[in-house]
Protein backbone atom coordinates (compact mmCIF):
# COMPACT_ATOMS: atom_id res chain seq x y z
CA UNK A 1 0.00 0.00 0.00
CA UNK A 2 1.16 3.57 -0.69
CA UNK A 3 0.92 5.55 2.20
CA UNK A 4 1.04 9.00 0.52
CA UNK A 5 -1.80 8.16 -1.16
CA UNK A 6 -4.07 7.38 1.26
CA UNK A 7 -6.81 9.51 2.83
CA UNK A 8 -8.59 8.06 4.81
CA UNK A 9 -7.96 5.13 7.63
CA UNK A 10 -10.23 2.77 9.24
CA UNK A 11 -10.05 0.12 11.14
CA UNK A 12 -13.35 -1.41 12.09
CA UNK A 13 -13.87 -3.45 15.51
CA UNK A 14 -16.66 -6.56 14.23
CA UNK A 15 -17.58 -9.51 14.74
CA UNK A 16 -18.97 -9.73 10.84
CA UNK A 17 -16.10 -8.44 8.55
CA UNK A 18 -17.56 -10.04 5.75
CA UNK A 19 -20.44 -7.36 5.51
CA UNK A 20 -17.68 -5.30 4.52
CA UNK A 21 -16.89 -6.62 0.44
CA UNK A 22 -20.58 -3.96 0.34
CA UNK A 23 -18.72 -1.11 0.86
CA UNK A 24 -15.29 -1.92 -0.24
CA UNK A 25 -15.74 -3.76 -3.56
CA UNK A 26 -18.60 -1.88 -4.87
CA UNK A 27 -19.44 1.68 -6.47
CA UNK A 28 -17.97 4.54 -6.86
CA UNK A 29 -16.92 4.53 -3.30
CA UNK A 30 -15.44 0.70 -3.77
CA UNK A 31 -13.21 2.35 -6.55
CA UNK A 32 -11.38 4.41 -3.75
CA UNK A 33 -10.12 1.39 -1.50
CA UNK A 34 -9.24 -0.27 -4.63
CA UNK A 35 -7.05 2.91 -5.72
CA UNK A 36 -5.83 2.74 -2.07
CA UNK A 37 -7.14 6.30 -1.39
CA UNK A 38 -8.89 4.45 1.57
CA UNK A 39 -7.11 2.05 3.69
CA UNK A 40 -9.61 -0.54 5.64
CA UNK A 41 -8.88 -3.21 8.38
CA UNK A 42 -10.91 -5.44 10.07
CA UNK A 43 -10.49 -6.28 13.61
CA UNK A 44 -12.70 -9.77 15.11
CA UNK A 45 -12.82 -9.63 18.66
CA UNK A 46 -12.74 -13.42 18.72
CA UNK A 47 -8.85 -13.13 17.53
CA UNK A 48 -8.76 -11.89 21.00
CA UNK A 49 -10.55 -14.40 23.40
CA UNK A 50 -8.68 -16.42 24.85
CA UNK A 51 -11.87 -18.92 25.82
CA UNK A 52 -11.03 -21.87 23.30
CA UNK A 53 -14.65 -21.09 22.24
CA UNK A 54 -13.44 -17.60 21.42
CA UNK A 55 -16.40 -16.32 23.40
CA UNK A 56 -17.06 -12.41 23.27
CA UNK A 57 -20.30 -12.27 24.77
CA UNK A 58 -21.65 -13.41 28.31
CA UNK A 59 -24.95 -12.85 30.62
CA UNK A 60 -25.44 -9.15 31.85
CA UNK A 61 -25.15 -8.44 35.82
CA UNK A 62 -28.11 -7.92 37.27
CA UNK A 63 -30.35 -9.88 34.70
CA UNK A 64 -32.73 -9.08 31.87
CA UNK A 65 -32.65 -10.32 27.97
CA UNK A 66 -29.65 -10.74 25.43
CA UNK A 67 -26.44 -11.20 25.80
CA UNK A 68 -23.48 -8.03 26.07
CA UNK A 69 -20.04 -7.87 24.54
CA UNK A 70 -17.30 -8.55 26.96
CA UNK A 71 -14.49 -5.44 27.73
CA UNK A 72 -11.62 -7.57 27.22
CA UNK A 73 -11.60 -8.38 23.58
CA UNK A 74 -13.33 -5.09 22.22
CA UNK A 75 -10.69 -3.03 24.39
CA UNK A 76 -7.60 -5.86 23.10
CA UNK A 77 -9.11 -5.00 19.95
CA UNK A 78 -8.91 -1.10 20.17
CA UNK A 79 -5.35 -1.13 21.24
CA UNK A 80 -4.47 -3.55 17.95
CA UNK A 81 -6.16 -1.04 15.63
CA UNK A 82 -4.04 1.80 17.03
CA UNK A 83 -0.71 0.07 17.16
CA UNK A 84 -1.33 -0.45 13.45
CA UNK A 85 -2.62 3.16 12.89
CA UNK A 86 0.55 4.44 14.74
CA UNK A 87 2.75 2.33 12.71
CA UNK A 88 1.44 3.63 9.90
CA UNK A 89 2.18 7.42 10.59
CA UNK A 90 -1.56 7.84 11.78
CA UNK A 91 -1.11 9.40 15.38
CA UNK A 92 -4.39 10.18 18.12
CA UNK A 93 -7.01 7.75 16.26
CA UNK A 94 -10.20 9.09 17.80
CA UNK A 95 -12.36 5.62 18.72
CA UNK A 96 -16.43 6.01 17.36
CA UNK A 97 -18.90 3.55 18.57
CA UNK A 98 -22.01 3.66 16.35
CA UNK A 99 -24.81 3.10 19.20
CA UNK A 100 -28.15 4.43 19.10
CA UNK A 101 -27.50 6.81 22.37
CA UNK A 102 -24.83 8.43 20.14
CA UNK A 103 -25.72 12.02 18.87
CA UNK A 104 -27.67 11.82 15.25
CA UNK A 105 -24.93 11.73 12.63
CA UNK A 106 -25.98 14.85 10.13
CA UNK A 107 -24.23 15.88 6.89
CA UNK A 108 -22.06 18.92 9.85
CA UNK A 109 -20.58 15.81 11.84
CA UNK A 110 -19.61 13.78 8.43
CA UNK A 111 -17.64 16.87 7.41
CA UNK A 112 -16.41 17.11 10.95
CA UNK A 113 -14.82 13.51 11.03
CA UNK A 114 -13.53 13.91 6.95
CA UNK A 115 -11.49 16.16 8.63
CA UNK A 116 -9.95 14.03 11.15
CA UNK A 117 -8.76 11.26 8.22
CA UNK A 118 -7.82 8.46 10.76
CA UNK A 119 -10.85 6.82 12.78
CA UNK A 120 -11.50 3.45 14.52
CA UNK A 121 -15.00 2.33 14.45
CA UNK A 122 -16.86 0.05 17.34
CA UNK A 123 -19.47 -1.90 15.42
CA UNK A 124 -21.55 -3.38 18.38
CA UNK A 125 -23.98 -6.51 18.75
CA UNK A 126 -26.33 -8.42 20.67
CA UNK A 127 -27.38 -5.81 23.65
CA UNK A 128 -24.33 -3.88 23.15
CA UNK A 129 -20.88 -3.64 24.79
CA UNK A 130 -19.74 -3.60 28.36
CA UNK A 131 -20.21 0.24 29.84
CA UNK A 132 -16.21 -0.62 30.83
CA UNK A 133 -14.83 0.13 27.32
CA UNK A 134 -16.46 3.61 27.87
CA UNK A 135 -13.11 4.80 29.06
CA UNK A 136 -11.56 4.30 25.43
CA UNK A 137 -14.30 5.93 23.36
CA UNK A 138 -14.03 9.10 22.31
CA UNK A 139 -17.06 9.82 20.59
CA UNK A 140 -20.80 7.84 20.21
CA UNK A 141 -22.81 8.23 16.89
CA UNK A 142 -26.33 7.21 15.74
CA UNK A 143 -27.66 7.23 12.67
CA UNK A 144 -31.26 7.40 13.87
CA UNK A 145 -33.69 6.90 16.04
CA UNK A 146 -34.36 2.91 15.64
CA UNK A 147 -32.22 0.17 16.45
CA UNK A 148 -30.21 -2.33 13.71
CA UNK A 149 -29.50 -5.67 14.49
CA UNK A 150 -25.33 -4.58 14.85
CA UNK A 151 -23.24 -1.39 14.08
CA UNK A 152 -21.69 -2.59 10.42
CA UNK A 153 -24.81 -1.38 8.62
CA UNK A 154 -24.49 1.97 10.49
CA UNK A 155 -20.84 2.29 10.37
CA UNK A 156 -20.88 1.52 6.65
CA UNK A 157 -23.13 4.34 5.78
CA UNK A 158 -20.79 6.81 7.96
CA UNK A 159 -17.55 5.92 5.91
CA UNK A 160 -19.73 5.89 2.66
CA UNK A 161 -20.52 9.29 3.36
CA UNK A 162 -16.99 10.34 4.10
CA UNK A 163 -15.17 8.56 1.41
CA UNK A 164 -17.50 9.87 -1.07
CA UNK A 165 -16.24 13.25 -0.24
CA UNK A 166 -12.63 12.77 -1.13
CA UNK A 167 -11.86 14.56 -4.60
CA UNK A 168 -12.03 12.06 -7.41
CA UNK A 169 -14.23 9.81 -5.81
CA UNK A 170 -17.71 10.57 -7.68
CA UNK A 171 -17.25 11.05 -11.46
CA UNK A 172 -18.47 14.48 -11.32
CA UNK A 173 -16.87 16.43 -8.75
CA UNK A 174 -20.36 19.20 -8.38
CA UNK A 175 -22.13 16.01 -7.42
CA UNK A 176 -20.99 16.11 -3.76
CA UNK A 177 -21.46 19.78 -3.52
CA UNK A 178 -25.04 19.79 -4.74
CA UNK A 179 -25.94 16.78 -2.74
CA UNK A 180 -28.92 17.25 -0.24
CA UNK A 181 -27.99 18.54 3.29
CA UNK A 182 -24.47 20.34 2.14
CA UNK A 183 -26.09 23.56 1.84
CA UNK A 184 -28.85 23.22 4.46
CA UNK A 185 -31.28 22.34 2.03
CA UNK A 186 -32.74 19.46 0.44
CA UNK A 187 -31.79 18.50 -2.78
CA UNK A 188 -33.76 19.66 -6.48
CA UNK A 189 -36.00 17.90 -8.88
CA UNK A 190 -33.69 16.03 -11.49
CA UNK A 191 -34.83 14.91 -14.81
CA UNK A 192 -32.86 13.11 -17.89
CA UNK A 193 -34.16 11.27 -21.05
CA UNK A 194 -36.65 10.91 -22.87
CA UNK A 195 -38.24 13.95 -22.38
CA UNK A 196 -41.80 13.02 -22.31
CA UNK A 197 -42.27 10.44 -20.20
CA UNK A 198 -45.80 9.05 -19.04
CA UNK A 199 -47.00 12.44 -20.20
CA UNK A 200 -45.23 13.75 -18.21
CA UNK A 201 -42.43 16.71 -19.64
CA UNK A 202 -39.50 17.76 -18.43
CA UNK A 203 -39.48 21.80 -17.24
CA UNK A 204 -39.01 23.69 -20.20
CA UNK A 205 -36.22 26.01 -18.22
CA UNK A 206 -34.45 23.02 -17.95
CA UNK A 207 -34.26 22.72 -21.57
CA UNK A 208 -33.39 26.18 -22.26
CA UNK A 209 -29.53 26.96 -22.17
CA UNK A 210 -29.95 29.21 -19.90
CA UNK A 211 -27.35 28.21 -16.84
CA UNK A 212 -28.68 31.56 -15.01
CA UNK A 213 -32.36 30.91 -14.85
CA UNK A 214 -31.71 27.40 -14.27
CA UNK A 215 -29.68 28.04 -11.43
CA UNK A 216 -32.41 30.06 -9.61
CA UNK A 217 -35.27 27.29 -10.94
CA UNK A 218 -33.22 24.69 -9.07
CA UNK A 219 -32.61 26.72 -6.08
CA UNK A 220 -36.83 27.73 -6.01
CA UNK A 221 -37.06 23.86 -6.30
CA UNK A 222 -34.83 23.02 -3.44
CA UNK A 223 -36.38 25.45 -1.65
CA UNK A 224 -39.76 24.35 -2.35
CA UNK A 225 -39.49 21.20 -1.28
CA UNK A 226 -37.21 21.67 2.08
CA UNK A 227 -40.15 23.90 2.71
CA UNK A 228 -42.81 21.23 2.25
CA UNK A 229 -40.87 18.23 3.76
CA UNK A 230 -38.41 19.30 6.40
CA UNK A 231 -39.54 23.17 7.34
CA UNK A 232 -37.36 22.47 10.20
CA UNK A 233 -34.07 22.90 8.02
CA UNK A 234 -35.38 25.99 7.23
CA UNK A 235 -35.93 27.21 10.44
CA UNK A 236 -32.11 26.39 11.51
CA UNK A 237 -30.59 28.23 7.84
CA UNK A 238 -29.80 32.18 7.56
CA UNK A 239 -31.23 32.42 4.54
CA UNK A 240 -29.65 35.23 1.90
CA UNK A 241 -32.10 37.86 0.43
CA UNK A 242 -32.57 35.80 -2.98
CA UNK A 243 -33.57 32.88 -0.91
CA UNK A 244 -35.70 34.96 0.77
CA UNK A 245 -37.28 36.25 -1.95
CA UNK A 246 -37.73 32.76 -3.57
CA UNK A 247 -39.33 31.49 -0.69
CA UNK A 248 -41.55 34.25 -0.27
CA UNK A 249 -42.70 33.67 -4.17
CA UNK A 250 -42.84 29.72 -3.65
CA UNK A 251 -45.32 30.91 -0.12
CA UNK A 252 -47.53 33.14 -2.13
CA UNK A 253 -48.16 30.46 -5.07
CA UNK A 254 -49.01 27.80 -2.69
CA UNK A 255 -51.70 30.16 -0.94
CA UNK A 256 -53.21 31.01 -5.02
CA UNK A 257 -53.26 27.27 -5.21
CA UNK A 258 -55.44 27.04 -2.30
CA UNK A 259 -57.86 29.68 -3.10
Amino acid sequence: MKISKVKFTFDVITLMPEMYVALSDYGVVGRAFRENSVDLHLWNPRDFSHNQHKTVDDRPYGGGPGMLMMADPIVKSIKAAKKRQDELGFRDSKVIHMTPRGKTLNHNLVESLVKEGNLIFIASRYEGIDERVDTFIDEEISVGDFVTSGGELPTMMLMDCMVRQLPGVLNDAESAIQDSFVNGLLDHPHFTRPEIYNSIKVPEILISGDHEKIRIWRLKESLRITWMKRPDLLAERLLTKEETRLLEEIKSEQEQDSL
